[in-house]
């Protein structure tokens, strides 16, 4: 689903309740997901009931292989986030 799509469901879903436009529902998405990641990077984790928990990873360097050459190279350290899904969500899907 495309975030186009995504804020179509959003305002279709929206209609039966409030009245909200698409550049109003693209904001309020937008609004949304850079505080999901703010806790993230604050907290380590973000937790919405029924629906799942996203935790921050830190992942260590390792060494790694370039799949054309077959040559060694080094992986730097970095961060991911991992998402586990709620037993709501997994019934649901």
């Amino acid at each position: 689903m495309t975030k186009a799509e995504f804020v179509d469901k959003v305002v279709a879903g929206a209609s039966k309740r409030m009245d909200i436009g698409k550049k109003a529902a693209g904001e309020v998405i937008d609004i949304v997901f850079a505080e999901v990641a703010n806790a993230i990077r604050r907290d380590k984790r973000f937790s919405y009931p029924g629906f799942g928990t996203f935790n921050l990873r830190l992942r260590k360097a390792r060494k790694g292989r370039n799949p054309q050459t077959g040559e060694e190279i080094k992986i730097k350290a970095g961060k991911a986030v991992s998402f586990k899904a709620a037993p709501d969500l997994k019934k649901k899907i």
